[in-house]
């Protein structure tokens, strides 16, 4: 963010003042820890944000860093032994400097990478995983279909037919995806369909070249604009057995993903919430008006301290989160799954958007008509904001998933 006004000689150094992690969870991390969560700081700082702006005023995705991004090894790192506080504090601080890069990082991630493990044959992730881990190539995550959003699990249309004769064992896949992270450059990605058969739930590993696969690139996005959104359909597309998830039979299946993801959303939340601190407190300091600075101003400081504390108060529960993944317990493929339930998780993702909203309002207001460009910063975080709140499940999907476990009652149709 560029200072604006002089600056008076007696203004504390920023550098000196307490972080925006107010209550010091990242203590409770280990020393190796720390010093890896450092040398991402660093990478994000030096890389990411200097130019974070432009390409999202551009809508371009900045491939060419995506050797470096690799060479920092935190693809999946609780795969890689690290603790899942160390996981969320990854997206929180991917988040703080650019949401769109963090979201990159968790599709492929978080999502495709992890389904690899996951479901993958040992055979599958022979010929996927080590590239993919490495981002020497990138995977997508097609669930959302351009007419079943929330509803997707019982209203799935992309379809799956089976077709074993002299020519092989293969699956027809038919039908439409949307929103599709990147969906528009990725070399594989995870596809959702359902057997005409037997109305089962299927997961394909689908080379996004095949004949039949069409990309479209959304356009016109107020938020997440360096983040390559696609409508894609698949028309005729032959998919070899071998390219089937064999442990993927039902939807609940899906949710063992959806959870983890989930949970890194709102880790998000948490880091949109830094980052709207940072460049608020900055602004609030090296700003002057009436020949004082606005940090001197008594309604100015409780905004601040409002974000502060939306912020805290989302991050205790996330790091809450973070203890009960710990206590993991065998899933039905013989993998770990996490301890936290979808009811926890869903209420973790609710509140922390929520909070998250009104964080970022408020340092927008602090702002004031410069919080509507992004040469100030804000106004990319506020934008990207309206994307994390609505994505892995929306505000009050989420809000009725907690609801129905506190009251026995179901909400949802």
């Amino acid at each position: 963010m560029t200072a604006v006004g002089d600056r008076p000689a007696d203004i504390q150094k920023l550098g000196e003042l307490p972080s925006a992690d107010f209550f010091d969870f990242e203590s409770l991390l280990s020393q190796h820890e720390q010093r890896k969560l450092q040398e991402l700081r660093e990478f994000m700082a030096v890389e990411i944000a200097p130019h974070a702006a432009a390409w999202w005023n551009n809508a371009e995705f900045p491939a060419h860093i995506l050797p470096k991004l690799a060479a920092l090894r935190l693809s999946t790192p609780a795969q890689r032994g690290y603790s899942h506080l160390f996981a969320g504090l990854v997206i929180v601080e991917m988040t703080r400097v650019d949401a769109s890069i963090a979201t990159f990082f968790m599709v492929h991630h978080d999502l495709f990478v992890e389904s690899l493990y996951e479901f993958g044959s040992e055979e599958q992730k022979g010929r996927f995983l080590d590239d993919a881990a490495n981002l020497r190539t990138t995977g997508a995550f097609a669930l959302t279909e351009p007419l079943h959003g929330s509803d997707v699990a019982g209203g799935m249309e992309t379809t799956a037919r089976r077709v074993k004769n002299a020519s092989g064992d293969y699956w027809i896949l038919n039908g439409a995806k949307r929103w599709i992270g990147n969906g528009t450059f990725c070399d594989y990605m995870l596809v959702w369909a359902r057997d005409e058969q037997d109305g089962a739930i299927r997961g394909f590993i689908v080379d996004a070249t095949l004949p039949g696969v069409a990309r479209t690139r959304i356009e016109n996005k107020i938020a997440l604009r360096t983040v390559q959104n696609a409508d894609i359909t698949f028309t005729d597309v032959r998919i070899p057995e071998a390219d089937r998830f064999a442990a993927i039979s039902s939807f609940t299946d899906t949710k063992h993903l959806l959870r983890g993801s989930r949970i890194m959303v709102a880790w998000q939340a948490v880091g949109q919430q830094l980052a709207a601190f940072d460049v608020a407190r900055q602004y609030a300091v090296e700003r002057l008006q009436f020949g004082r600075q606005l940090a001197a101003f008594q309604l100015v400081q409780q905004q601040l301290v409002q974000m502060l504390g939306n912020a805290v108060a989302c991050m205790g529960m996330m790091v809450r989160i973070a203890q009960l993944q710990e206590n993991s317990h065998p899933g039905p493929h013989g993998t770990l799954h996490s301890g936290a339930d979808m009811a926890q998780v869903a209420l973790a993702k609710s509140y922390t958007t929520a909070r998250m909203r009104e964080t970022v309002a408020l340092g927008r207001s602090i702002l004031g008509g410069n919080g509507i460009v992004t040469d100030y910063g804000m106004a990319k975080i506020f934008a990207d904001s309206e994307a994390i709140y609505t994505y892995e499940g929306s505000y009050e999907i989420n809000s009725l998933i907690a609801g129905r476990a506190v009251t026995g009652v179901s909400a949802i149709a």
